[in-house]
């Protein structure tokens, strides 16, 4: 199992500098053409919560990707996250062999 050890890149700073800034749109208005609570954008662009699947459907609908494209970014994250986080107990779990 390899998983990069490059830092995880939280999907609110894709959002935030790849979609918002260039297209010069603040969180609260992405939030009002989503129809969502301005808060649910806000804390993703802040990097305090992840990508949901109702999330991800409407960020792919307004910005014409995939909801596969924002959940694999959070699923990334999450991994290596997590990846980081257990390193060490991983590295005692032996691999399966087959005969």
């Amino acid at each position: 199992m390899s998983i990069s050890k490059a830092p995880p890149i939280h999907p609110g700073e894709i959002l935030k500098e790849l979609y918002l800034a260039p297209l010069n749109m603040t969180p609260y208005s992405l939030a009002r053409q989503l129809r969502v609570p301005r808060t649910r954008i806000e804390r993703i662009v802040g990097e305090k919560v992840g990508i949901s699947a109702d999330t991800a459907l409407r960020l792919a609908k307004f910005f014409q990707t995939t909801p596969e494209f924002w959940l694999n970014l959070q699923a990334g994250y999450d991994l290596k996250r997590e990846s980081s986080a257990l390193e060490a107990e991983l590295a005692q779990i032996p691999a399966f062999k087959a005969a």
